[in-house]
């Protein structure tokens, strides 16, 4: 492995007292409101937030942009400059590479305000994402991950069709996964949504003729779907209920959450599995986490991380991730196997899959 260091960023999510308890318990007690109002109206700086430990050694650490999600997509660009303000941390701590957690990828455009920077490399660790979402659908698709039998179903979507919805289809990851999953033609139907419906349609007319595709930009299209695949950058829980066919699996790979733990109240039917998740056994964090539990990392933490363990040098991925991007990182992941780096197993609202029939607390 290489011994060059990493750098990824994080930030508070929909609700900013939990996410600020994960770097010191204490600050969970302080109520959401003051928070909002200081995180909008104080110069917080950027600081580093915990030390990342794989196998052993320390090859990095998470920088806190002290910015919420809300922030962010109200006020881009000052959450731009928060970001940038955090790369400056980074670089100057001496890290090699800086990975763009969440939506601190959005406001960069995916990166592409940062393409100047020739102190540090610089990824939205997208192309991994991507990678591990196709994955983790794929499985899914053919009734594996533990969904069999769950409350008496067997073979969920092995069952029920080949129907695949993407939200998001036209940003950053849900561009390269839809072409990811149209690839080899398996899928009875893809239906694509998302705001821009111009870059829908580009999409669409980039996978034509490998399956049967439609385009949307509202949700109403995810009601013939059997797997819903979440990929946008919302601070909301944007699926409600009645959007979702009977016996529907979503895959929520988005942060903040598109889904909340009382969509399984209304809709005891539907599966919610926690997507973009990889399994690194030997990841430790010291001074703060990320709110997943031991041996587990975000997928575009788990890019920042490859590059960095193989000795990547210079920029990686800076919009929409190319294929030969995806395969490139896979092919990083498979040479560091012993390290993990697979899809996690499969979780619903951070609970065992297996335990997840009831809604979680």
């Amino acid at each position: 492995m290489s011994d060059a260091s990493f750098a990824f960023l994080v930030h508070p999510r929909a609700h900013l007292a939990p996410d600020l308890g994960l770097v010191w318990a204490p600050l969970a007690r302080v109520p959401e409101r003051y928070y909002d109002l200081a995180l909008r109206k104080l110069p917080l700086r950027p600081f580093t937030m915990a030390a990342v430990h794989i196998d052993g050694r320390r090859v990095g650490r998470i920088v806190m942009v002290p910015y919420g999600a809300r922030h962010l997509l109200e006020d881009p660009v000052e959450g731009r400059a928060r970001v940038h303000r955090a790369v400056d941390v980074a670089a100057r701590a001496g890290a090699d590479v800086v990975g763009l957690g969440a939506l601190t990828a959005t406001v960069t455009r995916g990166g592409l305000s940062l393409t100047g920077r020739t102190d540090i490399g610089v990824t939205n660790g997208n192309a991994f994402t991507a990678a591990t979402v196709d994955s983790q659908a794929r499985r899914l698709l053919d009734g594996l991950d533990g969904l069999n039998g769950l409350n008496g179903t067997a073979g969920v979507l092995a069952t029920a069709g080949r129907r695949v919805a993407v939200v998001g289809a036209s940003g950053s990851v849900g561009a390269a996964v839809s072409e990811l999953l149209a690839a080899d033609g398996g899928l009875d139907h893809l239906s694509l949504i998302a705001r821009s419906r111009p870059r829908l349609e580009a999409l669409a007319e980039r996978i034509a003729g490998r399956v049967p595709t439609t385009i949307g930009t509202d949700l109403n299209g995810l009601a013939e779907a059997d797997l819903v695949i979440l990929l946008t950058a919302s601070a909301d829980a944007l699926v409600r209920p009645d959007h979702l066919a009977p016996d529907a699996v979503v895959l929520d790979a988005t942060q903040p959450r598109n889904t909340a733990p009382d969509l399984l109240e209304a809709r005891p039917d539907v599966r919610v599995v926690d997507g973009g998740i990889v399994s690194i056994p030997s990841l430790r964090l010291t001074g703060g986490d990320l709110g997943l539990s031991h041996g587990r990392a975000y997928a575009c933490f788990a890019e920042t991380a490859l590059l960095a363990l193989t000795g990547h040098t210079g920029h990686f991925c800076l919009g929409v991730p190319t294929l030969e991007q995806v395969a490139h990182v896979r092919a990083l992941a498979a040479d560091l196997a012993h390290l993990g780096f697979t899809p996690a197993e499969p979780t619903s609202f951070g609970r065992p899959l297996a335990t997840a029939a009831t809604v979680p607390a």
